[in-house]
């Protein structure tokens, strides 16, 4: 088959492109640009665990060295300490105070994922872009083409054909086309998709310095600060080397930000953190404005649309890059898996029930929250809990929790396999991300979970108390994993199968099927191979081979969105060096 056009080389477009590489599909990469990345101090990005961990796994490497895992998160009101959260493996979740001296447990339940709350990893977006680039050049499945600007886009039922500006005009061909080509997106446009929204939901003048603060490694998110000029909010985010991002929130509209404004803003909110204004070093600034959008459809035909192509949010601490590396990681393994199987209208079309529902749900709760939180103080702020709740609000989107920050559940996916009698319940609901337990595979390998995922196969695990102390030839023909391992190589599509000593809430053989990117499919009580098979199809879509032609999917929507002009194809077919083989 062709291969993949994946338009645009940011951090999204880079990370599909890697994505579908690992798992064997070819890909060109079309970069409007020349190839290189814009050093900007001032524009940086939030990457849950997860999505860290997903870049990583890719090739990007060094992001430990160009960015900071925040140690803490540490929110104020005035002058008031309300909440002062440890990251990482600290031994307790959360604590709340009445006053900075008065630090204490407080358990809330809205405190998720036990007694520790995983921490973000803050890079600078010029800094995780080269590492994906750097990454792309070493892999052979991928080719990136620089200065080249889509312009035209036709579909036929076999595949998509590209033109592109540049120093030389070229058709490109491929089986499947994604525009990760941001919020102007060329491709959006091509597909005549609509792109409804909110414009300015939030505006943030944005500095980048040197400085001692007070709280080394942690973020900060400062209400109301008391200080004169102070303004509603100020945030402190830190990099590696003493490094920091400041954003203050501005007023909707109105105010220019200045060069004299904004220095005076550094060393008024400095001062009011420090006691004095410390010496600093002013590295970049700019203002930061932020939209709310969500195009009506992610996919016409065999073209997709993923990142701020599809959507844009950012307000209340969400983070928008972070939801596109989820589309990329998402779409992924349904392109490979239909690029390998040529199967799959149910699997490709899922991408767009999954993805835009937990964005919309994203946003939905963003534009909720925000009257809530920048509508005023008045008498609300008078009522008991009020300043703890919005705090609640404000610190979910920043921490990757609740309904602006938690990783997506995918519980109503098209892909979900009906109920059966031999489901059983874990800790995780069906459709959410898998726990990242400690795993075996049967050649004796004891890796993290998390690692064996975007391989574009399912992954069965068997809950097995004790492996860990047996020896791996006895128990790999021992009680019921005979059986299991018969199971699993009638599965529709190949999976690998994998041993954990435990998993949160399972009993002892309880399977679990889990899709390439780590949601759970399904948790069945013991060897079910009939239910495991059923479920492992519908998670895929069907088996493969099953559907209709790729190229006949629509979404559920009429083919009045897509680029459905005769192509050139001779010109295509005629220009081979388009391809890669």
């Amino acid at each position: 088959m062709d291969p993949v056009i994946v338009v645009g080389a940011g951090p999204v477009g880079l990370t599909l492109s890697l994505a579908l590489a690992a798992q064997g599909v070819p890909c060109v990469l079309l970069d409007e640009g020349p190839g290189t990345e814009e050093v900007r101090l001032a524009r940086t990005v939030v990457l849950r665990e997860d999505t860290a961990d997903l870049v990583e796994r890719l090739g990007a490497a060094h992001l430990e060295k160009d960015g900071l895992r925040w140690s803490g998160w540490r929110s104020m009101r005035r002058k008031q300490l309300v909440r002062d959260v440890p990251l990482g493996a600290g031994p307790d979740a959360s604590h709340d105070a009445g006053d900075p001296g008065d630090v204490r447990d407080f358990g809330d339940a809205d405190v998720q994922g036990g007694p520790s709350l995983p921490a973000p990893l803050h890079i600078p977006q010029h800094a995780l872009a080269s590492a994906l680039r750097a990454a792309v050049a070493a892999a052979p499945l991928v080719k990136l083409v620089p200065l080249s600007r889509i312009d035209t886009l036709e579909q036929d039922r076999d595949g998509v054909t590209a033109h592109t500006k540049g120093p030389g005009t070229t058709w490109w061909r491929g089986s499947y086309l994604v525009g990760c080509d941001g919020a102007r997106s060329t491709v959006r446009k091509l597909l005549d998709v609509r792109f409804p929204g909110r414009t300015a939901v939030e505006r943030h003048a944005v500095a980048a310095l040197r400085a001692e603060l007070p709280w080394p490694g942690e973020a900060v998110l400062h209400r109301q600060p008391p200080w004169r000029g102070g303004g509603a909010e100020v945030g402190a985010r830190p990099l590696p080397d003493g490094l920091w991002r400041l954003d203050w929130l501005l007023p909707p509209r109105g105010e220019l930000v200045t060069p004299e404004a904004l220095i005076t803003r550094i060393r008024d909110t400095l001062a009011g953190w420090c006691g004095e204004t410390p010496p600093y070093e002013l590295l970049d600034t700019g203002v930061h404005t932020l939209h709310h959008r969500l195009a009506r459809r992610w996919r016409v035909q065999r073209a997709f649309l993923a990142g701020d192509a599809a959507h844009l949010l950012g307000a209340l601490g969400t983070q928008g890059l972070d939801e596109g590396i989820r589309d990329a990681e998402n779409l992924a393994w349904k392109l490979a898996h239909a690029w390998h199987h040529r199967g799959g209208d149910l699997l490709l079309d899922s991408y767009q029930a999954e993805r835009r529902a937990a964005v919309a749900t994203r946003l939905r709760a963003a534009d909720q929250s925000l009257p809530i939180l920048r509508g005023g103080g008045g008498l609300r702020t008078l009522v008991p809990g009020t300043v703890r709740g919005h705090d609640t609000l404000l610190a979910d989107g920043h921490l990757g929790r609740g309904a602006l920050g938690a990783p997506p559940s995918y519980s109503h996916s098209p892909l979900a396999p009906p109920h059966a009698e031999a489901h059983t319940t874990v800790g995780t609901p069906p459709g959410a991300p898998v726990a990242d337990v400690r795993v075996t595979a049967p050649d004796g390998t004891a890796v993290r979970l998390r690692e064996r995922l975007g391989q574009g196969h399912p992954l069965v695990i068997l809950v097995a108390p004790g492996t860990g102390v047996w020896d791996r030839r006895h128990w790999l023909t021992a009680g019921i994993m005979p059986r299991l391992v018969e199971a699993v190589e009638a599965l529709p599509s190949p999976a690998e199968l994998l041993v954990t000593e435990s998993y949160p809430g399972a009993s002892a053989h309880t399977v679990l099927l889990v899709r390439p990117d780590g949601h759970l499919v399904a948790a069945f009580a013991g060897v079910q191979p009939a239910e495991l098979f059923a479920a492992a199809q519908a998670a895929l879509g069907g088996a493969p081979g099953a559907g209709a032609g790729a190229g006949d999917g629509e979404s559920g929507d009429d083919e009045r969105g897509a680029a459905r002009a005769p192509g050139p194809r001779e010109r295509v077919h005629a220009d081979r060096s388009a391809r890669i083989n």
